[in-house]
C-alpha cells in the first residue's frame, strides 16, 4: 500500500522524501516498480476496462446488475454484480439515474371494462400469447407528447410503438396495427392494459375484435398488474428521456427509434431472457419451433 502511495505522488513529492515518511526503503520502492504486475492485478485492469466498455456502450445509464448480465453474455464467468460494483466504485462509475415522472390514467369513463385475464402472468411460453400496453407523457420544447408501446411478454421486444401530441385512442389504435402487421399473431392473443379510455375506446375494441384478440385490463389503481409495461417506461426515461431537453417532436421520435428499434429490441441483454437480447430469444424460438412471426 505504502509503494502504490509512493507511485501515485511521484509527479508531486521526491521518492526520498517520501520514502522517509512512509519509513520505507527508496531502493525496494525502485524494485518494486520493475515487477511484473501479479496476475490479480493484470484481471483487474482487463476487468474494468471491460466494465467501461460496457458503460459507455449504455451511455452512462447502466448499474452493476446491467454490466453483469453484459459480461455474462460475452461468456465472462466468475465476476460477481458486487466485485463490479467495488470496481466501478473505484473507476467513479455512476449509473446515471432520476426520480420518475408520474403518470396518471384517465379510467373515469363510462366504457366497458374488461377483465383481469392477464392476472400477472408475465411469463409467456411462446411468442404473441400475450402483449401488454401503455401510454406514458414525454416532455418536448414545455408541452407534453405521448408514448404508446406493444410489449410481447415472451421476449420483452417492443412490436409496436407511436408518438402522438394527443390522448385520444387513434395513437393506440395505430401502434396496435403496426404490431399486428409485424407480427401476425394468432387468434386468442391476450392485450392487456390499464383501463384508459383509449383502451376502452369502442374504436379500440372494434381492432382487437377484428384480429379475434382477448382484451384484458388491470384492476383498478393496481400498477403492478401492468408491471413489464411500467417497468419498460421506467428504464426508457432514466435511460433517455432524463438526460436530454427536446426541442422539437422529430428529435424525440429519432431518439426513440435509436432506443426501442436498436438498443432495447437488439442490443441490451435481459437477465429474464438468460441474458440474450428480445431479438435473439425471438429468433432462437423461430429457429428451433420453425414458428413465423
Amino acid at each position: 500500500m505504502k509503494f502504490r502511495f509512493m507511485k501515485e505522488h511521484r509527479p508531486e513529492f521526491p521518492v526520498l522524501k517520501m520514502s522517509k515518511v512512509l519509513e520505507v526503503s527508496a531502493s525496494g520502492f525502485y524494485r518494486w516498480l520493475k515487477r511484473p504486475p501479479s496476475r490479480t492485478a493484470v484481471f483487474r485492469q482487463y476487468l474494468r476496462g471491460l466494465i467501461q466498455k460496457a458503460y459507455d456502450s449504455h451511455g452512462g445509464t447502466a448499474g452493476s446488475r446491467t454490466i453483469e448480465s453484459d459480461l455474462k453474455g460475452l461468456g465472462i464467468e466468475g465476476v460477481c454484480r458486487n466485485r463490479i460494483a467495488r470496481e466501478m466504485k473505484a473507476m467513479g462509475l455512476k449509473c446515471k439515474t432520476r426520480r420518475r415522472f408520474v403518470a396518471t390514467t384517465d379510467s373515469r369513463h363510462n366504457e366497458p371494462i374488461a377483465p383481469n385475464i392477464l392476472d400477472r402472468k408475465f411469463t409467456q411460453s411462446s411468442p404473441n400469447r400475450a402483449w401488454a400496453s401503455d401510454i406514458t407523457y414525454l416532455p418536448v420544447n414545455g408541452r407534453w407528447l405521448y408514448l404508446v408501446v406493444f410489449i410481447d411478454l415472451f421476449s420483452r421486444k417492443v412490436v409496436g410503438w407511436d408518438l402522438s401530441t394527443s390522448l385520444r385512442a387513434e395513437s393506440t389504435i395505430k401502434a396496435f396495427e403496426q404490431a399486428v402487421y409485424l407480427r401476425n399473431p394468432p387468434r386468442g392473443l391476450i392485450v392487456h392494459s390499464d383501463r384508459g379510455i383509449q383502451y376502452a375506446s369502442k374504436g379500440f375494441r372494434e381492432c382487437l375484435g377484428k384480429h379475434a384478440c382477448v382484451q384484458s385490463m388491470s384492476r383498478k389503481g393496481n400498477c403492478w398488474d401492468n408491471a413489464v409495461a411500467e417497468s419498460f417506461f421506467g428504464s426508457l426515461k432514466k435511460r433517455l428521456i432524463y438526460h436530454r431537453k427536446y426541442e422539437t417532436m422529430e428529435e424525440l421520435r429519432k431518439d426513440l427509434f435509436q432506443y426501442i428499434e436498436v438498443y432495447y429490441n437488439r442490443f441490451r441483454k435481459h437477465s429474464f431472457n438468460g441474458y440474450l437480447t428480445p431479438e435473439e430469444k425471438d429468433s432462437i424460438f423461430m429457429t428451433n419451433n420453425k414458428f413465423v412471426a
